[in-house]
C-alpha cells in the first residue's frame, strides 16, 4: 500500500487548497503554479499538455464567466515516495458574462509527483458528475 507521512498528505492537501483559491482569485500565475512542466489536464472532450497550454486552456475558460466559485474536497490520498494519488470532489458555481449561473458537480482523479520538495499536479482528470 502507500508509504505515506502526514507531512506529504498536509502538502498535497495545501496544493488542492492553492488550486481551488487561485481560481476564486482568477490568478493565473497561482493557478499554473500548482502543475509540473509535462502536467496533462483532462476535460470533458478536451486534452491539453504542458504548463504553457495548460494556461491557455484555463486563461481562455475563465474569461467566459465573471464569477468562478470553486470549492475543492479530497476524498482520497494516496503516497507512495515520490508520486501520489488524489480523487478530489468539486462544487463549482459559474456566472456566465450573460448573467446566468452553472452548478458543476465533479470529481478530478489527480496524479502529483513531489518535485524539489513540493508536490505538483502531473494529471488532472476532470468528469462531471451533474450539472444544472
Amino acid at each position: 500500500m502507500s508509504k505515506d507521512s502526514i507531512e506529504d498528505r498536509l502538502a498535497i492537501r495545501e496544493r488542492i487548497e492553492a488550486y481551488s483559491d487561485a481560481v476564486f482569485r482568477r490568478d493565473a500565475t497561482d493557478w499554473i503554479a500548482n502543475w509540473s512542466d509535462e502536467a496533462v489536464w483532462r476535460l470533458p472532450g478536451l486534452e491539453v499538455s504542458g504548463k504553457p497550454q495548460i494556461l491557455a486552456a484555463w486563461t481562455q475558460a475563465m474569461d467566459g464567466f465573471d464569477l468562478a466559485g470553486f470549492f475543492a474536497t479530497p476524498g482520497m490520498i494516496e503516497v507512495d515516495g515520490a508520486t501520489a494519488r488524489a480523487r478530489v470532489y468539486t462544487q463549482e458555481v459559474l456566472v456566465g458574462r450573460d448573467g446566468k449561473v452553472l452548478r458543476i458537480v465533479g470529481v478530478y482523479d489527480d496524479r502529483l509527483d513531489k518535485t524539489g520538495g513540493a508536490w505538483l499536479f502531473t494529471e488532472r482528470s476532470y468528469t462531471v458528475l451533474h450539472a444544472q
